[in-house]
């Protein structure tokens, strides 16, 4: 059972990585940080940094063409392990981590046990009509460029930079909290990933709302899908009563 939080949360912090490979490629390695923080006691979104850091294996040019971070440019970077304290440093032990897709960022790093929100789940919860749900996609469709809180799109530059990524997420992060609690947007994050939209096999296209019951229950039983899948399979089921 999870014990009682000694203080409640002053702020979540808001982070992203830039790394050399996804977590199923042996050795990938964290390579920029970033991260900015929301204030739940004023509601600004501050105090950003970031940094990159000199891995231990060379960046591939498949790599390298996602973010445009090459081998030169962290040559004479610290190391990883030399970044982790300032990259924590002020977020208290029950201040809160996000990220957009956060189990990204919890492979390379578990938040020291803090509580974690993926901005990335809680969008497919709580704006399913959204046409995307990547956090370039709900910027647009959420018309951050647009709004009136702040959001400055020069700080949003480069896109699959850590600390503009961050920025972005903080800010779906600002609107998410609009409609969900802290609490609830954490809970939501636990759990696998409610998907919307069918994008594979005989029914592509059809929301899992829509799919029928025997094609839910072998995604949910039977089928080597991903637990994203299954779990919305099983939810949709559940749901029905089925």
């Amino acid at each position: 059972m999870e014990s009682a939080l000694q203080n409640p949360p002053r702020m979540i912090r808001v982070i992203d990585f830039e790394t050399t490979g996804t977590p199923e490629d042996d050795g990938a390695e964290v390579i920029e940080l970033g991260r900015i923080d929301y204030s739940l006691e004023t509601g600004l979104i501050e105090s950003p940094w970031e940094a990159r850091s000199r891995p231990i294996r060379p960046i591939t040019p498949e790599t390298m063409a996602v973010h445009h971070i090459t081998n030169a440019m962290v040559a004479d970077e610290r190391p990883i392990a030399a970044l982790w304290g300032p990259f924590w440093d002020g977020c208290g032990p029950d201040d809160v981590v996000a990220a957009h897709n956060a189990k990204f960022e919890q492979h390379f790093h578990s938040g020291h046990g803090r509580r974690w929100i993926c901005t990335y789940k809680c969008a497919l919860v709580v704006w399913p009509e959204a046409p995307g749900h990547g956090n370039q996609v709900l910027r647009y469709w959420l018309d951050l460029d647009g709004s009136a809180d702040g959001f400055n799109p020069e700080r949003a530059f480069p896109p699959h930079a850590a600390l503009p990524d961050a920025y972005v997420t903080a800010h779906i992060l600002a609107c998410l909290l609009q409609e969900k609690t802290v609490d609830e947007l954490v809970k939501i994050s636990r759990y696998p990933a409610l998907m919307r939209r069918i994008t594979f096999g005989k029914h592509r296209g059809l929301t899992f709302e829509e799919a029928p019951d025997d094609y839910l229950e072998w995604l949910r039983d039977r089928s080597e899908m991903s637990e994203d899948v299954k779990f919305t399979a099983a939810y949709w089921l559940k749901k029905r009563g089925t």
